[in-house]
């Protein structure tokens, strides 16, 4: 159901005291994400600093999300919470807002045992909303094995994973699980893209894309063209530009690269701070290398 480049997009805010919300920036940034040929957008996923939005903020900036993208690309909307009372509210308040999907994050630090992640998902399965798992063991703190993957892709709604454990073993386990069935496992890390492409992957959930989003739309339809090696050109032109944006904690560097290459970021909201002066200039010097 959701495959392609999808950016996770970052929430601009405005320059003052309680960094209000930017919707208008939000709009030209979608805007200009869609007009360089995105598959979909993610808004309200851990780059777009999710931990530190409001209920009401959630639902703006998925509304605006919504409003925006009028049927051009999907809206799959980061609705996930360590707290699945809350998760089923953001869910079903995507789900109202005309959301076509939910990426739902593992619960982080309650690391629940298999059978209470199970009743966490089915929960928000029973929500009759197409349902993304996301499996972060970085954040989280708890990796979602590929057996349970597999179990929780044969309900009705889970449609797909966002694997960013980083193992392609384990990426390689669940496709190889799931052929069979209406389910997707999308990549969560940029430099694992094209990797998992290879192995019958759908897609990404990236980064990156917010920052070049053409080349990465291009590095994906050369895959799908059978243009392997013009993909895998693509694959290590793009691989400064993807360390550069995990020098510091996500979503920092995209956010400033972001507003270095002018589109609306705006500040970082606490515990989150502003990159480094040194930090910054080895971002401004990668980021000239795609002008």
């Amino acid at each position: 159901m959701f495959e392609g480049v999808y950016p996770a997009l970052i929430t601009p805010f405005k320059e003052n005291q309680q960094r209000d919300l930017d919707l208008e920036g939000l709009e030209s940034n979608i805007d200009f994400l869609i007009s360089r040929g995105v598959h979909g957008i993610v808004p309200c996923g851990s780059t777009g600093e999710s931990a530190t939005l409001t209920f009401e903020e959630h639902e703006e900036v998925i509304k605006k999300a919504v409003e925006v993208s009028d049927g051009r690309v999907p809206v799959l909307a980061g609705t996930g919470s360590n707290n699945t009372a809350e998760a089923v509210r953001f869910t079903k308040a995507a789900r109202d807002l005309g959301a076509d999907g939910a990426l739902v994050l593992s619960p982080y630090y309650n690391k629940p045992n298999r059978s209470g992640l199970v009743k966490h998902y089915e929960k928000l399965a029973d929500l009759d909303m197409p349902i993304v798992i996301y499996n972060v063991p970085s954040r989280t703190g708890q990796n979602l094995l590929p057996d349970l993957i597999v179990e929780l892709a044969n309900y009705p709604n889970i449609v797909g994973v966002k694997e960013a454990s980083g193992d392609i073993v384990q990426i390689s386990a669940i496709i190889e699980e799931t052929r069979d069935l209406d389910f997707t496992v999308m990549s969560g890390d940029d430099a694992m893209t094209l990797p998992v492409l290879a192995l019958g992957g759908g897609g990404v959930i990236s980064v990156a894309a917010n920052i070049v989003p053409e080349i990465m739309v291009k590095m994906y339809e050369m895959f799908k063209s059978g243009n392997l090696e013009g993909a895998k050109s693509i694959h290590y032109s793009l691989a400064p530009l993807i360390r550069a944006m995990f020098i510091e904690t996500n979503p920092i560097p995209v956010k400033t690269a972001s507003g270095i290459r002018g589109m609306a970021a705006g500040p970082l909201r606490l515990p989150l701070d502003e990159l480094s002066a040194e930090k910054v200039n080895i971002l401004k010097e990668v980021l000239s290398r795609y002008d």
